[in-house]
């Protein structure tokens, strides 16, 4: 049997997983605090209220039900992205990590009850019908998502290509809920796009899933071809990617590194630390490299920026990521589907616990527009539950914005990177920022 590890934004999702995998063996060694004898007499009245609720309760129960409900009670009471998957979902999970699946296209947690949206993925469904990152979806189809699981909720937004399902959404900035009608189409990420830049190749990773690494070897390769020797630098846009799979992350920051760690992840136990290295050279010939991060930056984002930062490899530039820290392991259960459990914290060459704090960018450039400020993405730190940074509440950091115009011209983010790589003096706008980061304190990113 094996277990899958995730290191990213361990929620349910309608498109790309938000997790990270590593495959290893489930040890089968006794826990070193076994159940004792009051652990026993808690499970027997777990029994006896299971047994209350099948002979007295007003209608018919089902018994799965029952008991699949209290598994994901008992794991999402422990944090925001524990739970339980029945054998459709973990179906669904381990097909959404190969890039292609059916659904609307959109990430998504639980905030209050109600489904929220992490990010829309690039060109799917749900971007196209105007869905944006923070919209609380409140009813599927008139349904009322009060008093679902997040699986539950996830699982009606699926269905056959072709059929559409209408949410009700809740806007910051906007009086009234509003809905939105999409259409399921049959959803394929191609994770990594890219384009010349005048002599600068862009790449842009929305997702890291098992397409990713060899995604971005082509990307690297077509760019050195099409500019030659001319080739001034990249640009890794991983603003709004939410996460993905573990090796691919590893195999990005790879790319970049001659050597050196590239993260760590510690469990509760000593021996459970592991250690994630670079083995190969630097595929761009130790050309610059800025990375461009926001609110909506999490998990497998926040690793690849947290180790280039780290060797000072690459600029960061843009707002501080979202904040997930924290590891999960999708633990099969046979055929009775598996369970997502929170094992570990990752950390950055350097050490740098990123949960609930995030990545903070070199040189902080925020896209000054009213669009802006509706688009803020409150971050890790704001979810109920969540691991607390290790240094304390009190070191917490909320989010940012994850707001991209759809227009380049519009970007400011990318447009200073742009200029950063060539060499000419940042926009207006942008020194700004840099100005502000510099006489601020809480605003001062870091730069290792």
């Amino acid at each position: 049997m094996k277990r899958q590890i995730l290191a990213s934004f361990a929620i349910g999702t309608l498109s790309a997983t938000l997790a990270i995998f590593a495959l290893q063996p489930i040890s089968q060694e006794t826990p070193a605090n076994a159940a004792n004898s009051e652990t026993y007499r808690q499970l027997n009245l777990f029994g006896d209220v299971f047994e209350r609720v099948r002979a007295d309760y007003v209608e018919e129960t089902d018994d799965a039900s029952l008991i699949d409900n209290a598994i994901n009670g008992m794991l999402s009471s422990l944090d925001p992205h524990s739970s339980y998957l029945n054998p459709k979902n973990y179906r669904d999970m381990q097909v959404q990590t190969r890039g292609e699946f059916g659904g609307l296209g959109i990430e998504v947690t639980m905030e209050n009850g109600l489904v929220k949206v992490v990010t829309p993925i690039d060109e799917t469904p749900a971007s196209e019908a105007g869905v944006r990152p923070n919209d609380l979806i409140t009813h599927l189809d008139d349904e009322p998502i009060m008093g679902m699981s997040l699986s539950e909720a996830v699982e009606k937004m699926r269905g056959p290509v072709g059929t559409s399902i209408k949410l009700s959404i809740i806007r910051e900035g906007r009086d009234e809920p509003f809905d939105i009608s999409i259409t399921r189409d049959k959803i394929t990420i191609k994770s990594v796009r890219y384009r010349r830049e005048g002599d600068i190749g862009y790449i842009r990773v929305t997702t890291f899933n098992e397409q990713t690494s060899s995604g971005l070897d082509e990307a690297v390769t077509a760019l050195q071809k099409e500019i030659g020797a001319n080739l001034k630098g990249y640009i890794i846009d991983l603003r709004n990617n939410p996460g993905g799979l573990l090796d691919q992350a590893i195999s990005v920051s790879d790319a970049f590194l001659e050597q050196g760690e590239i993260v760590s992840t510690r469990g509760r136990h000593s021996e459970d630390t592991q250690r994630y290295n670079s083995r190969s050279g630097d595929m761009t010939g130790g050309r610059p490299v800025v990375v461009l991060v926001n609110g909506g930056s999490a998990s497998a984002s926040e690793i690849v920026a947290g180790a280039l930062q780290d060797h000072r490899r690459a600029t960061v530039i843009g707002t501080r990521s979202f904040g997930k820290g924290s590891v999960q392991t999708i633990i099969p259960l046979g055929s009775d589907g598996a369970i997502r459990l929170t094992t570990a914290r990752y950390y950055t060459p350097s050490g740098r616990s990123i949960q609930a704090k995030g990545i903070d960018p070199d040189l902080i450039v925020r896209q000054e527009t009213e669009e802006e400020k509706n688009r803020r993405v409150t971050g890790e730190a704001s979810l109920r539950g969540h691991l607390t940074s290790e240094e304390g509440e009190e070191k917490e950091a909320s989010g940012s914005s994850s707001y991209v115009p759809a227009n380049k011209e519009d970007d400011t983010q990318l447009l200073y990177a742009i200029d950063l790589l060539n060499g000419k003096k940042p926009s207006a706008q942008a020194a700004a920022n840099k100005q502000a980061k510099s006489n601020a304190g809480v605003e001062q990113g870091t730069a290792n």
